[in-house]
Parts: structure tokens; C-alpha cells; sequence
């Protein structure tokens, strides 16, 4: 089966690699913006989606297409990549001391099926003080990153706790995904 990953994320890139898949990955060029209209849950299936058929009216012979979008939710506040230190800093004063939702979006398109599905992970994180703020600031590691934490790198010291999926807050779950990939193969 050829599978093309329509993202340019790291993450999910060393997450289909740890899991042993053989894939192709394809930027999708989609304006990731968010509707104010839609849930957080259905925007980010939206989004995921778009990337994936983005990526599927580009390229011919492909079996599958997999497009993910994770944000972070918490009151009412969809949360999703800081373009810079100040937007950064203000996501991580927001979510200190709190519990937070971490949203992905899946899209599994293949030529005669789509699926669509989202995981949702709760997240505990710890209260930070203004010297782990500024000094996690210096790292550059939450520009680019929904929520402003990476927790398979440095900010690993910030969460107290999850309930679900660890992969879901990397970005992409990794057990969901492979069952969609099990039901298009049907």
C-alpha cells in the first residue's frame, strides 16, 4: 500500500516511521485557518481533511492519503501553533496550572473512501513560574508547537499528567490511525 503523509511535521513523520509504515511525505499547501462557525472537534477534521485532499488532487497512484490537525482547547479558546515569542508566551501563561484539551483531527482518504475521526487527550500541566516560562522562551522549542509545548522535548517537564493518547499530543494518534488504515484496507 502507497501512503503519502500530506504534512510537513516532524513529529508525525518520526511517529509513522516508529510504527514502521513506508510513506511519502507531501506538504499540503491549505490555509489552516479556523472557522468560527464549527467545534473545535470538527474544525480540526476539517482541516485535516483539506490537507489530505489537497495532497490527493496533486499526486496520481497513491493508495492512501493521511492529513492530521492538532490544536489545544481550553475555555473556549482554540489554541493552535505561536508564529512567535510573544504569542507563545501568552499560550503558556493561559494554560499554566491548568487542565487543557488536545485535539487531532485524522483524515484517511483513499480513491473510493474518506475517513474521518478525532482524539481528544486531556493534559495536566504544573504552574509555572516566570523564570521556567522565559527560560523554556530561549529554547525556541514552543514556536511552531499547538499550545506552545512540545511534551516530547523539553516541555516533557511541564505536564503533571495525561488522560488518552500521548501520540494524540505529539500529533497524531498513533492506534486510531492505524485502525483507520486497517478499515480502508477492507
Amino acid at each position: 500500500m502507497s501512503i503519502i503523509l500530506a504534512s510537513s511535521s516532524p513529529q508525525r513523520k518520526k511517529l509513522l516511521e516508529q510504527i514502521g509504515l513506508e510513506f511519502t511525505v507531501i506538504h499540503s499547501m491549505v490555509d489552516e485557518s479556523m472557522f468560527d462557525d464549527l467545534p473545535p472537534e470538527e474544525q480540526v477534521k476539517e482541516i485535516a481533511l483539506k490537507k489530505a485532499q489537497w495532497v490527493a488532487k496533486q499526486c496520481t497512484g497513491f493508495d492512501v492519503i493521511i492529513g492530521a490537525d492538532t490544536i489545544v482547547f481550553y475555555q473556549n479558546t482554540i489554541l493552535g501553533k505561536p508564529h512567535d515569542v510573544e504569542e507563545a508566551e501568552k499560550m503558556l501563561r493561559l494554560l499554566s496550572g491548568t487542565t487543557h484539551r488536545v485535539l487531532t483531527g485524522i483524515a484517511v482518504v483513499t480513491s473510493n473512501k474518506t475517513l474521518l475521526d478525532v482524539v481528544a487527550t486531556e493534559v495536566r500541566m504544573k504552574t509555572l513560574s516566570e523564570n521556567e516560562i522565559q527560560n523554556y522562551l530561549t529554547t525556541g522549542e514552543p514556536i511552531g508547537k499547538a499550545g506552545a509545548v512540545c511534551i516530547q522535548g523539553i516541555g516533557a517537564r511541564f505536564i503533571k499528567g495525561i488522560n488518552g493518547c500521548f501520540y494524540n499530543v505529539v500529533g497524531l494518534p498513533l492506534v486510531r490511525l492505524v485502525e483507520m488504515l486497517e478499515e480502508v484496507e477492507k
